[in-house]
């Protein structure tokens, strides 16, 4: 009897204990993992140094008037363009400046029968060129989209041939100034690399060629360029 009453006291005390011990553990703080916050959208900065390559095509229209007055026709001389280009630019809001600097060899060859002297040909082939422009542009975050105006040079050579023959029968070579106008689209590919396509027109001065003992024209130029341009950027350190 006394061993009954011993087991039904400890059955009481255990139940009157379970309501507490239930409450306190059902107060534990429930821990619950913050949802990971949305990346911060990519901002693509213009700013800084770069150098690269180019590459495309090119068309030089040359016009020769012999003597600087008489035409002789005109031509064009096209062919393919390599080089590279260096230059700095700033970026203030959306709004991207620059300058550069851009040497390019060239292949462009054309020829015409002379109108005023049928036997004979008459050729310009331009073998190189360069431009320095500034440039202004706006940024769509990886997106660039500039215009570019500036001062260019051309690298010449010109001959008059037989038509019969095809023998040379007079040659010389100049390098003239003139100015560049062009526009271009540029794309950010990585933090340092970009990648874009760039149109440029370039209006050159007449210029008087001599050809020893077959007197002298002045010859008329303007080149149109299209070219891929593939960009380095440095690290915007360098240019602190």
């Amino acid at each position: 009897m006394k061993n009954l009453l011993i087991l039904a006291a400890c059955i009481g005390a255990l139940g009157a204990a379970a309501p507490a011990f239930g409450a306190d553990f059902a107060a534990q703080p429930v821990n619950v993992k913050a949802p990971p916050l949305p990346a911060a959208p990519s901002v693509t900065d213009w700013t800084g140094y770069y150098i690269g390559i180019n590459g495309g095509w090119g068309s030089s229209h040359n016009c020769w008037d012999f003597n600087g007055v008489t035409p002789e026709g005109c031509h064009k001389s096209a062919g393919a363009t390599i080089g590279g280009q260096i230059g700095y630019r700033w970026q203030i809001f959306n709004t991207v400046y620059g300058i550069e600097g851009q040497g390019n060899w060239a292949d462009f060859n054309g020829s015409n029968v002379s109108t005023t002297f049928p036997a004979d040909v008459i050729g310009t082939k331009t073998d190189a060129f360069g431009l320095l422009t500034g440039h202004i542009g706006y940024a769509f975050n990886a997106v660039l989209l500039y215009a570019k105006g500036g001062a260019a040079v051309t690298s010449n050579t010109y001959h008059i041939n037989s038509v019969t023959t095809g023998a040379g029968i007079a040659r010389n070579a100049d390098v003239r100034w003139g100015g560049a106008l062009g526009a271009g689209l540029e794309v950010s590919l990585t933090p340092s690399w970009s990648a874009g396509v760039e149109y440029d027109h370039l209006f050159m001065q007449g210029s008087s060629v001599l050809f020893p003992g077959s007197g002298g024209d002045r010859v008329n130029q303007d080149v149109d360029l299209i070219t891929a341009r593939l960009n380095y950027k440095f690290s915007p350190a360098l240019g602190k």
